[in-house]
């Protein structure tokens, strides 16, 4: 499978972000995160683009890895990878990307895992693994079982939904590649510091032994 910048994947949603989204990027970079999705769909075509751009930025200063939600465009104006709403436009995706790029898909249930894998996506995002205060009417909790079946499909799975540190080892031992924190992340008062409890929270987990 492929190899993701990144066990954590932070999401920026500005509507519940405590501090501005370059801000938290900044510290998300200083407390050692690599991997940013830049989400905020809702906004307009040149502040987004704006931002997409101060975020590259900012990802460049501090090695991350940057990503785009939808906008397979601006993911190549500023050389980042897209993650997509739906498994049907991964072909059109790398024909703009190039094959080496990253591209992720969204999906809520193993239907759209297995459809995401047979598109060629790298990664899938799974949610909502437990409920969440971000999105508190988007589905029933899938819950830690949901990951196993959907990583026995042969693509590398990020847990979405409800994630905290107490919560990262459950969905690694059950198969996870990683996890994926947006609202967490965005009402932090401290975006660093939670990075690094987020970090060290899956680097216990991917050393301890399933179960232990």
């Amino acid at each position: 499978m492929t190899q993701l910048p990144s066990p954590l994947l932070v999401i920026t949603d500005r509507h519940q972000a405590r501090h501005p989204i370059a801000a938290i990027a900044e510290e998300v970079g200083q407390g050692g995160g690599r991997w940013l999705l830049l989400r905020d769909k809702d906004l307009e075509p040149r502040e987004r683009r704006d931002l997409a751009a101060r975020l590259a930025e900012i990802a460049r200063r501090h090695g991350m890895h940057l990503s785009v939600s939808r906008d397979v465009a601006l993911a190549a104006e500023y050389g980042a990878s897209v993650h997509l709403q739906s498994a049907a436009a991964v072909d059109t995706a790398r024909q703009r990307l190039g094959p080496g790029a990253l591209v992720g898909v969204s999906a809520h249930g193993v239907d759209d895992v297995a459809a995401a894998a047979a598109a060629g996506a790298d990664y899938v995002t799974l949610s909502p693994i437990f409920l969440t205060a971000s999105k508190p009417g988007y589905g029933p909790a899938l819950g830690v079982a949901a990951i196993g079946r959907a990583a026995d499909l042969g693509i590398s799975v990020i847990a979405l939904g409800g994630v905290t540190t107490d919560v990262v080892r459950s969905c690694l031992d059950a198969g996870a590649a990683g996890v994926a924190v947006m609202g967490e992340m965005m009402r932090s008062d401290n975006p660093g510091q939670t990075t690094g409890e987020l970090l060290a929270a899956c680097k216990a987990a991917k050393a301890a032994p399933a179960g232990g």
